[in-house]
C-alpha cells in the first residue's frame, strides 16, 4: 500500500465494473477508505472485497445514482462510517447508442437521469461534507464525446457535454473554499459501456483492427490507465487544478 492519498475518505460510483473499479482499486492502493457504489450491489461488493483481501480499507453500497434519496444516502453513510469525506468520484454512466430520431423518451431519460443527474446529485449530496472537513476533491468522469461526438452518439455526447460544464461551474463556485472539481474525458478504453456502439461500428473486432484511425495511439486505453489519472487529482499532487478538462484518449481529440 502506498500512501498518496492516506487515510482520504473517497467514495466511487459505478465502483462495480470498468474504470470505477480500477479507480476503486487504485484510490486503495495508495491509502484510500473507499466507498465502493454501484447499482448491482453483488459488483459493488466483489470491489470492496478485492479491496480488503489486499489489505486496504472499503465499504460496499447499492446506489442509483439517478435517485437523488439514494445519493443522498450514500454520501450520508460513508461520513457516518468514516467520519468525513475528501473524494467523490462521479464515474456511473450509461451509453446507449442510436440513431437520434429513433431513440425513445425512455433511452433519452435514463442517459441524463444517470449521466447529468447522477453527477449533479452527487456534487449537491458531497459539497456540504467538504465544505466541514476544509474541502475535498470531485473527479467527474465524462467522455471524449464530452468534447467531440462520433456517429450514433447524439444523446450521450449531450450528456457528457454537460458533465464537462457542470465541472467548470462547480470548480468556480467552490475554488476559494477549497473544493476542487476536475473532469476526465477518456477515449476508447475496453469496457463493456462501449460495446453496444461498437457493435453499430461494424463489431468489437473491427473497431480494434482499425483504432489508430481514429485513436493515434493505436489501441484501446485500459481502465488502470484513467484510473491513475483519477488518483492523481485525487492527490494534493493535484492541488492547482480545478476546473480542468483532462483528454485521457490516446491522441484521439488532438486530431
Amino acid at each position: 500500500m502506498g500512501e498518496r492519498i492516506a487515510g482520504k475518505v473517497c467514495v466511487v460510483t459505478g465502483a462495480g465494473s470498468g474504470i470505477g473499479r480500477a479507480s476503486a482499486l487504485r484510490l486503495a492502493e495508495e491509502g484510500g477508505r473507499v466507498v465502493c457504489a454501484d447499482r448491482h450491489g453483488a459488483t459493488a461488493a466483489e470491489t470492496a472485497g478485492l479491496i480488503v483481501s489486499a489489505g486496504g480499507v472499503a465499504s460496499h453500497r447499492k446506489v442509483d445514482v439517478s435517485n437523488s434519496t439514494e445519493v443522498d444516502a450514500m454520501i450520508a453513510d460513508a461520513v457516518e462510517r468514516y467520519g468525513r469525506l475528501d473524494v467523490l468520484v462521479n464515474n456511473a454512466g450509461v451509453n446507449i447508442p442510436g440513431v437520434l430520431h429513433e431513440v425513445t423518451n425512455e433511452v433519452i431519460d435514463l442517459t441524463l437521469d444517470v449521466n447529468v443527474k447522477g453527477q449533479i446529485y452527487g456534487c449537491r449530496a458531497a459539497i456540504p461534507h467538504m465544505l466541514a472537513g476544509g474541502g475535498g476533491s470531485i473527479i467527474n468522469i465524462s467522455s471524449v464525446n464530452g468534447i467531440v461526438s462520433e456517429p450514433f452518439l447524439a444523446v450521450y455526447s449531450a450528456s457528457k457535454g454537460a458533465s464537462v460544464m457542470l465541472t467548470k461551474g462547480v470548480a468556480l463556485d467552490y475554488a476559494k473554499l477549497g473544493i476542487r472539481c476536475n473532469v476526465i474525458c477518456p477515449g476508447w478504453v475496453d469496457t463493456p459501456i462501449n460495446y453496444a456502439h461498437a457493435e453499430l461500428l461494424g463489431g468489437l473486432q473491427h473497431v480494434y483492427d482499425t483504432i489508430d484511425s481514429f485513436q493515434p495511439i493505436g489501441r484501446p486505453g485500459e481502465p488502470r490507465e484513467i484510473a491513475n489519472v483519477v488518483l492523481f487529482l485525487a492527490s494534493d499532487e493535484a492541488s492547482f487544478m480545478t476546473g480542468s478538462v483532462l483528454a485521457v484518449d490516446g491522441g484521439m481529440t488532438s486530431q
